[in-house]
């Protein structure tokens, strides 16, 4: 009995609901309207803390201000004494002496009073600048805190988890607008990498079977002892291009895979990733008389091993297949440098000259050439050694060597 197909799933509620009925401009709750309120708000209240305390600090100051300087302490001789001014003290003032001597002390406590209520102030206007700072970097953080929210989801979703959403919920400002246009971008971006990624796995099997079949016929033929000799050459040439088309077609389908983030990751260490490729290509490095050196010291890094194997892997090959017909060499060095784990991978070689390099990490370029024409690959290494390296948040860099050859350096963060 046939199994009961499962019931389509619903499509997801749009973040913006057209039939939404639009608010005022003049309503509506925007940022610039909130930050307005809560600036013009905090100005109010400091202004009006501001006045009290002055005035509070001014009734204080006239009060002092307006003390007499002097108390008469007998009436029937008159006789004046003072504790602000003691030059009334003196008995045998005479009466315009006496009334300038009051007079200057009255101006003096006047200006002691000024000079405390400009004090005050100062330090009352300390305070309240002091408060304001400290409210105010409170309440930008709250009003700012939904941006916050969107830069974290965003650097989610550049370490390819596309799955997050900001859903940002409160008034219906600029804020939820940008954060809802923010959402509506991810739901696009992940309905196309889903669709290249079901391209990437169709593409794979359709465009492998054919080829394989192919070199099944091929090869079939070729068993055959009592074939003319003619077809024989003709099998073989058409088997080796069958074979180049498949490398062709491998180098694509890796280059689509990894222009993409790495999902799944592991801890994966380079140097064992470089004996790896050593290990593969130590026979052609033999049959062309290139030596191969260098130190592999641990370098653990967070990553997928069959990509990173891929780097080694086509960068050793480059640097075997690339080289001077006799008494060539190359160095593979793994190493931890400044908190990142490096591959060095160096080679004598051709001279490559540097406004060149750029050309070199391009599909289907080569050295001096557009277009791939040679036995040596397809032209997609470098390309590939680039996409999976920046996949895993890494760089590549080369740099000619003096007397030819190139190093390539792989820096990958630990």
């Amino acid at each position: 009995m046939a199994a009961t197909p499962a019931p389509p799933q619903a499509p997801p509620k749009p973040t913006w609901d057209p039939r939404r009925p639009v608010q005022p401009p003049w309503l509506r709750p925007t940022i610039r309207i909130r930050l307005t309120l809560l600036y013009g708000g905090m100005f109010l209240i400091a202004g009006i803390l501001l006045l009290s305390i002055i005035y509070l600090l001014a009734a204080q100051a006239i009060n002092t201000g307006n003390e007499p300087p002097f108390k008469i302490v007998d009436g029937t001789a008159i006789k004046v004494t003072s504790d602000d001014c003691p030059a009334i003290n003196n008995a045998s003032l005479s009466l315009a002496a006496f009334n300038e001597a009051i007079s200057g002390c009255m101006d003096h406590q006047r200006q002691v009073a000024l000079d405390n209520l400009l004090s005050r102030s100062l330090l009352a206007l300390l305070g309240l600048a002091v408060i304001a700072f400290a409210f105010g970097y409170a309440m930008a953080g709250r009003v700012l805190s939904p941006l916050g929210r969107i830069t974290r989801t965003a650097r989610a979703v550049a370490g390819s988890d596309l799955s997050r959403r900001i859903e940002l919920d409160g008034p219906d400002d600029e804020l939820k607008e940008l954060a809802d246009t923010f959402d509506d971008m991810l739901e696009r971006l992940q309905r196309a990498f889903t669709a290249q990624q079901r391209f990437v796995g169709n593409a794979s099997h359709e465009l492998r079977t054919p080829l394989a079949i192919n070199r099944t016929l091929l090869e079939v033929h070729l068993s055959d002892p009592n074939a003319p000799v003619e077809l024989q050459q003709l099998g073989k040439t058409l088997l080796a291009t069958n074979e180049r088309s498949e490398q062709l077609v491998e180098g694509l389908l890796l280059l689509a895979r990894s222009d993409n983030q790495i999902v799944e990751r592991g801890p994966v260490d380079l140097a064992e990733v470089a004996g790896q490729a050593l290990d593969q290509v130590r026979g052609e490095a033999e049959a062309k008389g290139v030596r191969i050196q260098g130190e592999q010291k641990p370098a653990v890094v967070q990553g997928n091993g069959v990509l990173l194997e891929r780097i080694a892997l086509n960068l050793v090959q480059n640097a075997v297949r690339y080289n001077i017909p006799e008494g060539g060499w190359v160095e593979v060095t793994t190493d931890v440098q400044g908190g990142q784990a490096v591959l060095v991978v160096s080679n004598t070689g051709p001279v490559v000259p540097a406004y060149e390099i750029d050309n070199l990490f391009e599909p289907f370029r080569r050295l001096r050439t557009e277009r791939t024409g040679s036995d040596k690959g397809v032209g997609l290494g470098l390309s590939i050694v680039r996409s999976v390296a920046r996949a895993h948040g890494g760089h590549i860099y080369a740099r000619p060597r003096e007397g030819g050859g190139l190093e390539m350096r792989v820096t990958l963060p630990v």
